[in-house]
């Protein structure tokens, strides 16, 4: 026979105590099934199924994902997806490289994220691991870039290790360690990338640590350059001189800044110091004498020339301009000449005289300039002028010939 149950406070209470633990271990269940997403997609990667585990990694991150609020703000589900993007950069399967456009920037967003979720810091040490060995992939993907002329991923590149050295959990091991050689790369990479701002912040960084000594200061001396910022140009070069007195290339720079500013005093003085502490550097020689020349010193280029050509008998450059500065001066010689009136021929000849004066001393310079390059156009139109001036025609037809006229 049927028998009604009787309902009493205690009978209440105990299902009341049920219905709360069933619901418990539903919700406990179902944010189990959902960290189980993160593990699967773990496996998925472990196992090279690269596709798979993205997959299931951004179920577990996507906002618009009911389910997702178990595991979107969970510091290992952050974890894991920075190594399933970091395994597809590593990849060498053309189908798992082309799941992400950039795939090595969001491995650090996801670490970063994992780490700012993780208050209690229980993932730390894991996450500093992947942090390293993610900048390992970052050094090779901006040496690689560099090499291929894609500056702009190389500067990004570059710029992430520096973010991933500037990370508490990293930076805790070595607080003082300041890496001058990413520093320097990545100036170089933003100054071929043509975004100088950044070549000048980067460089000037590298500098202040001493990295490279004074031919930093030269290329960030250049960069201004490149921003048409002459007086900082000459400012920093000024600067790296001061520093390093006794460093030819930051002189050398000087030099070349102050000539390409037209301040040719300036020049002059410094080129007289860069003698002094390198006197058989030949271009140092070559340089004077062009300036001199530029002031209308002609002796004195004419000096500096030759000093150059003691110091090294193959140094085309100055064989050509002291050529060039004895047949210029047969030159003007002749204007001298046609400038003699018609009725004074004897002193017309006379005048011509001097101007076959200058053009012999000049030929065995452009001689010499054939000998050092035979296939120098502008050496072998000026010899064929002295070859015909010098009445030599066999000479001056060989030369034509090989001017192909």
């Amino acid at each position: 026979m049927f028998q009604p149950v009787t309902l009493n406070k205690n009978n209440f209470n105990t299902m009341k105590k049920s219905i709360i633990l069933l619901a418990f271990v539903f919700a406990v269940s179902g944010a189990f099934a959902q960290k189980g997403k993160v593990s699967s997609a773990q496996n998925f990667k472990d196992t090279g199924k690269l596709d798979k585990a993205l997959e299931a990694i951004e179920e577990t991150v996507d906002p618009s994902n009911d389910k997702s609020e178990k595991t979107i703000d969970w510091p290992k589900t952050w974890e894991v997806r920075g190594e399933i993007y970091q395994a597809i950069f590593q990849s060498e399967d053309p189908n798992f490289k082309q799941l992400a456009e950039d795939p090595l920037t969001t491995a650090l967003q996801s670490y970063k994220k994992a780490l700012e979720l993780d208050d209690k810091g229980r993932n730390e040490n894991s996450v500093k691991i992947k942090l390293t060995l993610l900048t390992n992939d970052l050094t090779n993907q901006a040496v690689e870039a560099f090499n291929n002329n894609d500056y702009q991923t190389a500067l990004r590149s570059f710029e992430q290790i520096l973010e991933i050295q500037d990370i508490d959990v990293v930076k805790a091991d070595n607080p003082g360690a300041i890496d001058t050689v990413i520093l320097f790369n990545t100036g170089l990479a933003a100054y071929n990338a043509k975004d100088f701002d950044k070549a000048i912040k980067y460089y000037k960084e590298a500098a202040k640590y001493g990295y490279n000594g004074a031919r930093t200061y030269s290329l960030i001396a250049d960069t201004y350059l490149q921003k048409q910022d002459t007086v900082n140009a000459i400012k920093t070069a000024q600067e790296g001189f001061e520093k390093y007195p006794d460093d030819n290339g930051v002189l050398t720079s000087m030099i070349d800044l102050y000539l390409k500013t037209g301040q040719k005093e300036q020049a002059m003085k410094y080129l007289e110091m860069a003698i002094q502490q390198d006197p058989k550097n030949v271009t140092y020689h070559f340089a004077q004498g062009t300036l001199y020349e530029s002031f209308g010193e002609e002796d004195n280029a004419i000096k500096s020339y030759e000093k150059a050509i003691e110091i090294d008998p193959t140094f085309f450059n100055a064989y050509y301009n002291l050529g060039a500065l004895y047949y210029n001066k047969g030159v003007k010689q002749i204007e001298v000449a046609n400038a003699v009136p018609a009725n004074e021929n004897e002193r017309y000849e006379a005048e011509l005289k001097k101007a076959d004066q200058w053009f012999e001393k000049a030929l065995p310079y452009m001689e010499k300039c054939n000998e050092i390059q035979p296939d120098d156009v502008s050496t072998l139109e000026s010899l064929k002028n002295l070859y015909y001036r010098m009445k030599d025609m066999d000479k001056y037809n060989a030369v034509l010939e090989k001017l192909g006229q």
